[in-house]
């Protein structure tokens, strides 16, 4: 009963309490000082004044706290009441972990303050601060290899009008919102990369990773542990904390899988089981990891073909192809050429342009390279010019050879039954001379010695056809 009785006296344990918590600070502490409104110092204890070069403590009575401790910010604690917690101080010996706390009275006006000196040379403190530094580091390389991890592209970075660009971009995007495998077909060069990171940039994956992997760049012997990771000594010359492959960096995100028809048999029934199951088994491992990542392989090579061969497997085939996207070559969507040209030239950084006859060369490529060629040639061009301006011998000279674009194969005869012999011939002519004007740019001189005709004859097979020469 006793007992609780002197519970309820709150104020002489709240009393005890502070005067128990300040010996045990004055004792523990490297040093403690007590200043009025003023900042003058009321009270310093004997280990503190000694630090600061006093052998009586009574020296420091009644001097402004900045006299005796350089750098003291106890004026400011009087001043404002606000306490400062913790805090670095420097002083001539050594760095101090200070503590300063505001003195109030029974009317809760602050009337000084306190100081404690908790720490010196920070010993005390040296596991939490490398504790510290740790996750600061740790955080830091998260950080960045989440920023290396992330696409780079978006679809506005796919330059295109035309009606094939179009499509592209429409069936991309429309993959975007799904989460089921993607499969973009189509020749070198012709951005196959580009669309996987902007389907993975509008998905709603697109804060997670976006890893890639080439089959075609890596050994076959090390694909297989670049692609699931190997477990801790799984082979000789292994790591021996194991290491993780692109599958578990991917985690969460995207994995992009380029030239996926250059995957070895072997590997590809494991990525099967990967997109039916969603597990795989690190190498030399027995234990299955769940995955959860979304897939986009590319290729170049034709697949069905690769499948007919025996060099690629069906059902992984009909796995992938859920969501096919042909990617046209650039003979395909030459129409793109200008605003592909522009904006190849600015990501260059270069102030030249292309005159009009520059531009009708590159309408008369094949471009079996793509839009990678194109910027090459671009970039050489641009390099060995004197002249802002492009001109057309600028631009052969930079292509070297010029594979012309083969003509359209004309209309089948069969689909017109009623077509008589002179007038399916005249069709065919029509059509021939037309898309050579187009490849040479509407340049007659240069149609006819290709076609093999004298200029004149030319002229007259157009006005009979009623082709105007400004095609």
């Amino acid at each position: 009963m006793k007992d609780s009785e002197s519970l309820k006296d709150y104020r002489r344990v709240r009393r005890l309490a502070i005067r128990s918590l300040f010996e045990i600070i004055e004792q523990s502490s490297e040093g403690t000082v007590i200043v009025d409104k003023e900042a003058r110092i009321v009270w310093i204890n004997e280990r503190y004044a000694r630090r600061f070069g006093l052998e009586d403590p009574s020296r420091a009575i009644g001097q402004p706290c900045e006299k005796v401790i350089p750098g003291s910010l106890l004026r400011q604690v009087a001043s404002d009441g606000q306490p400062i917690l913790l805090d670095m101080m420097d002083t001539a010996k050594d760095p101090l972990v200070v503590m300063r706390l505001p003195i109030h009275d029974d009317g809760g006006g602050v009337i000084g303050a306190i100081g404690f000196a908790l720490f010196d040379e920070l010993r005390a403190l040296s596991p939490l601060l490398k504790r510290y530094q740790g996750m600061q580091q740790e955080l830091a390389s998260t950080r960045s290899l989440l920023r290396a991890r992330q696409a780079k592209y978006s679809f506005a970075h796919f330059i295109g009008t035309s009606a094939p660009s179009l499509e592209v971009k429409r069936r991309a995007r429309r993959s975007a919102s799904a989460d089921s495998p993607v499969l973009l077909l189509g020749e070198t060069g012709t951005g196959k990369e580009l669309l996987a990171h902007a389907i993975h940039n509008a998905s709603p994956r697109a804060s997670k990773p976006f890893v890639s992997i080439n089959s075609a760049a890596i050994p076959e012997t090390l694909l297989e542990a670049e692609f699931f990771g190997t477990a801790p000594g799984a082979f000789t010359g292994a790591d021996r904390k194991g290491r993780n492959g692109k599958l578990h960096l991917a985690e969460g995100g995207t994995l992009f899988l380029d030239e996926i028809g250059d995957m070895p048999l072997a590997l590809q029934s494991k990525l099967l089981r990967v997109l039916q199951e969603r597990e795989y088994e690190p190498v030399g491992s027995n234990q299955m990891i769940k995955s959860d990542v979304r897939l986009i392989a590319a290729t170049s090579t034709d697949l069905e073909a690769a499948i007919k061969r025996g060099d690629f497997r069906a059902d992984l085939f009909y796995r992938l192809s859920v969501l096919p996207i042909k990617v046209p070559p650039l003979r395909e969507r030459l129409d793109d050429l200008p605003a592909l040209s522009e904006a190849i030239l600015e990501d260059l950084h270069s102030q030249h342009e292309l005159e009009q006859d520059a531009m009708n060369v590159l309408t008369q490529h094949a471009w079996p390279g793509n839009i990678r060629e194109l910027r090459n040639v671009l970039e050489r061009a641009a390099l060995l010019s004197d002249d802002l301006q492009l001109d057309a011998q600028e631009i052969r000279a930079a292509i070297g050879t010029l594979l012309p674009l083969e003509p359209p194969i004309p209309v089948a005869l069969e689909q017109d039954a009623g077509q008589t012999y002179s007038e399916a011939r005249q069709q065919f002519d029509r059509t021939l001379i037309q898309s050579k004007l187009a490849q040479c740019g509407g340049n007659v001189v240069l149609a006819a010695r290709q076609l093999g005709l004298g200029r004149s004859t030319l002229y007259k097979k157009m006005a009979a056809l009623g082709i105007a020469e400004s095609q």
